[in-house]
C-alpha cells in the first residue's frame, strides 16, 4: 500500500493554504574550511539512497486519506544541492540573511522537500552549509540523527562507511492502484475507529461496574485533556505581538550548556525550564520598552514521541501549548513555575492520542486552524544535539544552529546543543516584531538573567 503520510505531518502540509503557517525548518552549519565539495555530494547521494524519503515527493490522494509520499522519477541531486560564494561583506550577518530568504520560499512540490546550499568565501575563512527541509520530512531529533550520517568523527573521515547503494526505482503503479490504496486505507481507518472502541468496551463496562466514579472520572480526565490539546485561543497573551506576516527577521547567539543546565538545577528545573524562562524574561522586557504590561503568554512545545523502534529521521514529534509567566521578575520563581508547567503538560493523557486528534483537526476549515495557531505567542524547542566535535567533507563544523518555523506564532526560539554550547536560532515575525534588534537585546539580558543563577 501506498506510504500515507501520518496524520500530524497531513496537518503541517494541509494548513500551509496559508503562507504564513508554512512549516519550513532552516539550519545553518558554520564551517572552519570550505568542505570537498565533490564529497559533499557524495554524502547526500548516499542519503538520498539509504532513506528514501529524500527522493520522494508528496501527491495528493482523495479525500479522506492524506497525501502521500511517492518516488520522484525526475530526482536531480543537482538540483538540491547547490554551491554559492557569499557577496560582501561575507559575515554571519550575510548567511542569516540568505537563510531568512530560504525559510520564507515555498518548496518546488512536484520535488522531495529538501534543499542544501554550499556557501564559501566567508570573511573569516570559514564557510556554511544552509539546509533546508519540511518538517514532514523528520523533526529535530531526526534532522539530528540524519546529521550524524553525514558527518566524520575526523578530519580525515571515517573507516568503514557503507557501499554506495543502487539508485532506487520506482515500479509502475497499476492503473487502479491509487484507487486500492485509498480504498485500503479508509477501510482501515473505519476498522481502527471501531475496533478501539469495542476492544475498550468490556473493560470500561467492567471498571464502570466495580468502581463506576473512577471510571467515569479517568474518561473525564482523558476528555478534558483533549480538549486542553485543541482547545481554541481567542487571541494572543501579548498585547503588542499580535500582527503576523509571511516576512521573517533571523538573530543567533551562544550560551553555555553547563551553565543552563545548572541555572535551572539550582532553581529546581531542568535546562529546558531554564531555557524558557529566559526567553519569557527576555519577552517581559520587550513589552517593558514598549509601555506594555504582559501577564501570561501561550507557547507552543514540541514533545518527542520517538521510541527507539523508529527509523532514522522522520517526524516523530508533537506540539503541546501551555501558558507561562512572563510577568514573573524572579528568574528563580520563573523557572520553578515553568518546571511545574511544562511537567504538567508532558504527562498529558492526550499525547496517546496525537495521530488521532491530528486526523480530527485535518477535517476541520483551514481558517479555523490558523485563527487557533497565529493567537499562540512563541514556540520554543530544546534539541539535543552533537555532544563531540564532528567534521563535514574535511571541514571542522564550528557551530550549528536551528530556525524552526513560527507556525502562526510572533516568533520561535530553538536551542540545539553542540559539544558544551547552545546554539540558540530566533526566527521572528517582522510584524509582531518590526524592531528585532530591540528584541534580540532584551533576550540576551533575559539569557544573562538566568544564567547568573549558576554563578
Amino acid at each position: 500500500m501506498a506510504d500515507f503520510l501520518r496524520n500530524t505531518d497531513a496537518f503541517m502540509w494541509s494548513m500551509e493554504s496559508d503562507p504564513r503557517l508554512r512549516s519550513t525548518i532552516v539550519s545553518v552549519v558554520l564551517l572552519d574550511r570550505t568542505p570537498n565539495w565533490e564529497q559533499l555530494v557524495e554524502r547526500f547521494d548516499l542519503l538520498s539512497r539509504t532513506m528514501p524519503i529524500f527522493r520522494q515527493r508528496v501527491a495528493p490522494s482523495t479525500v479522506p486519506a492524506p497525501p502521500r509520499w511517492t518516488l520522484d522519477t525526475d530526482f536531480d541531486l543537482a538540483f538540491h544541492l547547490r554551491r554559492v560564494t557569499a557577496p560582501q561583506p561575507a559575515t554571519m550577518d550575510t548567511v542569516l540573511d540568505m537563510a531568512r530568504v530560504a525559510a520564507m520560499a515555498d518548496f518546488d512540490r512536484a520535488r522531495p522537500l529538501w534543499e542544501v546550499t554550499l556557501i564559501d568565501g566567508l570573511a573569516d575563512g570559514g564557510a556554511a552549509v544552509l539546509c533546508k527541509l519540511h518538517h514532514a520530512l523528520t523533526d529535530g531529533i531526526g534532522a539530528v540523527q540524519i546529521a550524524m550520517t553525514l558527518y566524520d568523527r575526523t578530519e580525515e573521515g571515517d573507516d568503514g562507511r557503507r557501499p554506495m547503494p543502487s539508485v532506487p526505482i520506482p515500479t509502475a503503479p497499476g492503473l487502479l492502484s491509487g484507487v486500492r490504496d485509498v480504498i485500503s486505507y479508509d477501510t482501515g481507518l473505519a476498522a481502527a475507529v471501531l475496533a478501539a472502541p469495542l476492544k475498550a468496551a468490556p473493560a470500561l463496562v467492567v471498571n464502570g461496574i466495580r468502581r463506576p466514579v473512577q471510571t467515569l472520572s479517568a474518561v473525564g480526565s482523558t476528555m478534558a485533556s483533549i480538549y486542553r490539546t485543541v482547545r481554541p485561543i481567542g487571541r494572543p497573551g501579548s498585547p503588542i505581538m499580535c500582527d503576523r506576516s509571511k516576512v521573517r527577521r533571523l538573530a543567533a547567539l551562544n550560551v553555555s550548556t553547563t551553565a543552563l543546565h545548572r541555572a535551572g538545577a539550582v532553581a529546581g528545573g531542568s535546562l529546558n525550564d531554564a531555557f524558557i524562562a529566559a526567553i519569557t524574561g527576555g519577552l517581559r522586557r520587550y513589552h517593558e520598552k514598549h509601555g506594555a504590561v504582559v501577564g501570561d503568554l501561550s507557547v507552543s512545545m514540541p514533545i518527542s514521541l520517538r521510541t527507539d523502534g523508529d527509523p532514522v529521521g522522520g517526524n516523530r514529534a508533537t506540539l503541546m501549548r501551555f501558558d507561562v509567566p512572563a510577568a514573573v521578575a524572579d528568574p528563580a520563581q520563573r523557572i520553578s513555575s515553568i518546571h511545574d508547567r511544562t511537567n504538567k503538560m508532558r504527562s498529558e493523557k492526550s499525547l496517546s492520542y496525537t495521530q488521532s486528534i491530528a486526523g480530527v483537526l485535518n477535517l476541520m476549515p483551514r481558517w479555523y486552524i490558523g485563527s487557533v495557531l497565529r493567537n499562540v505567542d512563541f514556540v520554543a524547542s530544546d534539541v539535543p544535539g552533537i555532544p563531540i566535535p564532528v567534521f563535514l567533507a574535511g571541514a571542522a563544523v564550528r557551530m550549528q544552529y536551528a530556525f524552526a518555523p513560527t507556525i502562526g506564532a510572533a516568533l520561535n526560539v530553538t536551542l540545539l546543543s553542540y559539544v558544551d554550547t547552545c546554539a540558540i536560532g530566533i526566527n521572528m515575525d517582522s510584524n509582531a516584531i518590526p524592531d528585532p534588534e530591540v528584541l534580540y537585546d532584551c533576550l540576551v539580558a533575559g539569557f544573562d538573567e538566568v544564567l547568573a543563577l549558576a554563578n
